[in-house]
Parts: structure tokens; sequence; C-alpha cells
């Protein structure tokens, strides 16, 4: 139960910096605004509702005192006129009346309660009111020994304009403050956007070189050592493939004299077994340095994810794969165009080593483009779906470069996709073989 009110109390919280921010901020000013309403209602309310009270039940009680001594016509004119002059009641008698009902446990309300209180100690005789006659008047019966009093007032006499306006103020103070502070948070919160937003492209391989440090003195911090942190990687990766570039220069030359002297051997069993494990190490080169290589030196540009998937399978069915190609949705997509090539291309080519057809559908799900292979092979086990993803690791144990591969197709796949922000994950396919998702998120354009 404790743990279910918990998760429900949190599910109600903001998630956002801006909003617990926000929240940090407003609730200790809305607890004083609480505070204060509560005492000014309890004091401030409550104190001056008793007092106009006592005093309209005063003026009631003077009235009544002053026709019981002067009962004549002509002195209760004259009290008509004073009390509407002076008083702002408007009197009227009604003789040989009966109070139709009567008063006689305090009402509902702060108002109605302090009223009864006041006539109560200033009348001995049975009365009635009504706050509600009328949007500005209120009226008091009281029963006399030859009829019925009605004294009708205005209704400011029980009530003040000053609790009103402390209200308003209280509201428009509140909104300007709240106000202000989301400027404020705002404000603070837009360099952290802008580092998360930069640290997002830097990771997508978009140019963030016009990133520049802003805000707080600990978020200008976060962004240097960020932007250090871009530098130091970005000249690993030159060193890195430099370093590789030479490499692959001194290991080409000599396999491209051995080739040379090979071909001029003419052919024999021996020759040709050379031949091919030639042709085997210059493969197994390009696959070591197309992955030690990965995304380095090339910057994200927008591309037409359905063109290049249509260019990729149509490559794939010139070589005799039987692939059925299905584009729900079509999406510009800020991509590193080679990378995402060559991961869609080693998943196609995983595809027609093991497989006889192949089905693919794309289209958006949500805030991510989704690509889906189905094929009808054998399919993995699930136990090594992961293991698939190492470096050099084959399911296939022997290391024929025909059958198995370099063991590094679905290494660089997922690096790509990773290197998107997405992801590549196998599952079993509905016709019984393997089911790759690539996963490439839409936002952040």
């Amino acid at each position: 139960m404790g743990n279910a009110l918990s998760g429900w109390v949190k599910s109600l919280l903001p998630t956002g910096l801006l909003g617990r921010s926000l929240l940090i901020l407003m609730t200790p000013m809305l607890l004083l605004q609480i505070v204060t309403v509560l005492i000014f209602f309890e004091r401030h309310w409550d104190t001056i509702a008793k007092q106009l009270s006592r005093g309209l039940a005063g003026d009631v009680a003077y009235v009544v005192d002053y026709i019981g001594q002067y009962p004549d016509q002509s002195h209760f004119d004259a009290l008509v006129e004073n009390a509407r002059r002076r008083m702002q009641l408007d009197i009227v008698f009604e003789p040989d009346a009966i109070l139709e009902k009567q008063i006689t446990q305090p009402p509902y309300g702060l108002v109605s309660e302090e009223l009864f209180t006041a006539l109560k100690e200033r009348l001995d005789r049975p009365f009635y009111f009504d706050l509600a006659i009328d949007d500005r008047l209120l009226e008091i019966r009281v029963q006399l020994r030859d009829g019925v009093l009605s004294v009708v007032a205005p209704r400011k006499r029980l009530y003040t304009s000053t609790t009103y306006i402390f209200f308003m103020w209280i509201a428009g103070t509140a909104l300007i403050l709240y106000g202000v502070a989301v400027l404020f948070m705002r404000n603070q919160v837009r360099p952290i956007r802008r580092l998360a937003k930069a640290a997002d492209q830097f990771g997508r391989g978009v140019n963030v070189d016009d990133f520049k440090p802003e805000g707080a003195s600990e978020v200008r911090m976060a962004a240097t050592s960020f932007m250090a942190m871009r530098d130091r990687i970005q000249r690993h990766l030159s060193q890195r493939t430099a370093l590789l570039a030479g490499v692959s220069h001194d290991l080409r030359t000599p396999l491209t004299r051995m080739k040379l002297e090979l071909a001029m051997q003419g052919s024999s069993p021996g020759v040709d077994a050379l031949k091919q494990d030639v042709l085997d190490m210059e493969r197994m080169v390009d696959a070591y340095l197309a992955f030690a290589r990965g995304e380095e030196g090339e910057q994200a540009v927008e591309t037409d994810i359905g063109k290049l998937l249509t260019e990729l399978v149509g490559e794939a069915l010139r070589e005799g794969q039987q692939i059925d190609l299905h584009i729900e949705d079509n999406q510009m997509m800020d991509l590193r165009r080679q990378s995402v090539r060559r991961c869609v291309a080693n998943i196609i080519g995983n595809a027609g080593r093991y497989a006889s057809n192949l089905s693919i559908r794309a289209g958006r799900r949500g805030t991510d483009f989704e690509i889906v292979f189905d094929d009808d092979g054998p399919g993995i086990p699930p136990e090594k779906r992961e293991d698939v993803f190492k470096p050099f690791y084959r399911l296939e144990e022997s290391r024929n470069q025909a059958t198995g591969g370099v063991g590094l197709g679905m290494t660089i796949a997922r690096d790509s996709a990773r290197g998107h922000g997405g992801d590549v994950l196998l599952e079993e396919s509905p016709g019984g073989g393997l089911r790759v998702r690539l996963i490439l998120p839409i936002g952040h354009r």
C-alpha cells in the first residue's frame, strides 16, 4: 500500500528540471499565502464581522426601544426619516401582524452567526432575518406587542470590501511572483537543454562547433567539460584513423605484390589456394578497418531513408536475393549516410547468407523510425543473440570466410545504430526465422 501510494505521488510530480524548480520555489510561497489568508480570515474577518453585526443589531435595538417609548404616529414618522437618513435603514411597521417564523439557533455561516449572536444579546423579542432578499439588501423582522417591525438595511452594513481587496492583492501578487519565477527559471534551464542537445548532436555526428558555454557557473563548467571531452574524442579518432590508414597502406602493398606473383605462377591447386587466402586476407583487412574506423570523419546530413533503403535493396536484388520491401512512411533524417548504409547492408547481407527470403518493413513508430527485417532462415537461439554483437564472434564455428564471414557485421551494425541514438535488436520472426529490428530516432533535427 505504501509503495503504491508513493508511486502515485511520484507520478503526479513533474519530471523536468523546470517543473521541479518551480515546485520548489512556489510551494513555500503558496504555503505562506495560505497561512496569511487563514490568519486574516480568522482574526480580521472575524473581528470585522462581529463589529459590523453589533453595530447593525444596536441600530435595530434602538429602533425597537424608540417605538416602545414613543408609539404615536408622529414620532414613528420622524423615526423612519431619521433612520433612513442617518442609519441607512428602511423601517416598515405591520400592525397586528405575527412573525411567521423566527430563528432560535445560530445559522450556518460566520456573518449569520455573528448577526444572530448580536441580535440575541440586544433584543429580548422573537426575530428573523434574511440576508439574501436582494443582491444589495438584507431584512430583519422583529415581533413587537402590536405587530411586526421590518427593517431593511444595505448588505454593506455587514460586509466589508477590504476582504475582497485583500484576496485580490494576494492573488495578483502571487500571479506576478509566479510569472517572474517562471521566466527566471526558464532562462536558467535553457542552457542545460542546449548542453543536452549539443551532446546528443555530437553523438549523432552533427557538427556542434558553434556551441558556447552559458548560464550559471555550474552549467558553464559542465559545458566546458563537454567541449574538452569533444575535442579529446575528435583528436583520438583522428589519430586512430591516421594510424589505420598507415597500417592499411602497409598491409595492402605486400598483398598486392603477392597477388601479382601468384598471378604469374599460373594455375595449380596450391597456387589457387594461396590466391583464395590472399583474397580472404584482403576482405579481413577491409572488415577490420571498417570496424575500427567506425563513423570518424563522417558528418550527419539530411538523408531520405526510404530512398537509401530502396537503393540497398536494389543492389541485393541484382545479386540474387529475394527481398520484399514495404515503406509505410518515408522520412527525412539527419544521418551519417555511409554508416547507416553499412549497417543496413550488413543486416541484408547476413539474411542473404542464411535465408532464402527477406521481408523489410519500414515506418515511423512514435518518435523513432523503425526498420524490421524478417527472414526465413534458421534463426539464432535466444541465449546467443547478444553474443553475435561481440567483435569477431561467429555462430558458424569454422573460420571459413565464405560461410561465416569475419564476425564483425552485426557489431558494425549495432555500433552504427547506437551512434545515432538508436539500437539493433534481435527477435524471433513470425515466420520462424530471425527478426532484426533497427531503430533510428527521428528527433533532434
